[in-house]
């Protein structure tokens, strides 16, 4: 067993003890706490290690590329190695998180993950059975490409999913400055918010900086409380449902499209995209909402 891998089990194990006794502590102050919603993240988590032993991989092929004709080979040899590492983990890492938001080839698994009708550390490892095979791991091939070790790139995104372990909460409030620069629970509340103004918001890893920077960032308001779940929250306790209807849906509109381009849109576009313009995206919802001068 490599080290990645045994950080990994560590990891999972410790991050599962904590999120139990958080449950514990919050049913016992909240008549109204949901422990269907922990045993559905418990069973993503099981259901998610075995599907990992299936030898399938989109991402694999791409990274075994990507190292092949890489241009460098980056020598990670002191400190400012690793901080150039950790810099262009969190920037792919923003956009692949844009783009499990922004593409609903992607949303499907990652729809997975905002399910949740409340948020508990436990949300934090439900994150769906399907990622491997759609090849998320390919956001962080360029990284690869440039020089440095496929290992070490995964090991660093490994230390960022495990940071993003303590934001799934709702009892730690903001942070005062760390919220300019980290991602913290405050501004995880908000990405999780099926609010309509607080939809596609806070896709950063460990930073925020990456936010900021390109227009997607949107702190907590006291006056709007955050409401967690997808837009059409999923109430039902069905772990099937939860990890496949995404997929089922996608699969239907694509059968219904009257061409292979506008299949493949389908694909593509963000979820709520409809080829005669009607549709649901974030983008449509507040155009909606928005009130119309005249």
């Amino acid at each position: 067993m490599n080290n990645l891998l045994k950080f990994q089990l560590y990891a999972t194990a410790a991050v599962v003890a904590i999120s139990m006794i958080e449950a514990v502590v919050l049913a016992r102050r909240n008549r109204g706490f949901d422990w269907r919603e922990t045993r559905l993240s418990l069973l993503d988590l099981v259901g998610r290690r075995i599907v990992q032993l299936i030898p399938l991989s989109l991402a694999g092929p791409v990274m075994s590329w990507a190292w092949a004709h890489r241009i460098h080979t980056m020598p990670l040899d002191g400190p400012a190695a690793f901080a150039l590492l950790f810099i262009g983990q969190e920037f792919c890492y923003y956009w692949y998180h844009r783009a499990a938001h922004r593409m609903r080839f992607f949303w499907a698994t990652h729809q997975v993950h905002h399910s949740p009708n409340q948020l508990t550390l436990s949300t934090s490892y439900r994150l769906g059975w399907t990622g491997k095979l759609t090849g998320t791991g390919m956001f962080f091939a360029p990284l690869v490409w440039l020089g440095f070790p496929p290992g070490a790139v995964f090991a660093t995104l490994s230390i960022n999913l495990l940071y993003q372990f303590w934001l799934h909460t709702t009892w730690i409030p903001k942070l005062g400055w760390l919220e300019y620069v980290f991602n913290t629970p405050s501004a995880h509340r908000v990405h999780h918010a099926s609010n309509l103004s607080y939809l596609d918001r806070n896709y950063g890893g460990v930073l925020i900086i990456f936010d900021r920077l390109f227009g997607t960032y949107a702190s907590e308001r006291d006056e709007e409380p955050c409401v967690y779940g997808l837009v059409k929250p999923l109430r039902e306790a069905s772990l099937w449902r939860i990890e496949f209807h995404e997929w089922r849906s996608l699969g239907r509109d694509m059968m219904a499209a009257r061409n292979p381009v506008t299949a493949v849109k389908l694909l593509l576009m963000p979820p709520g995209w409809a080829p005669d313009g009607q549709g649901t995206r974030t983008e449509d919802l507040r155009a909606a909402a928005t009130p119309q001068e005249g």
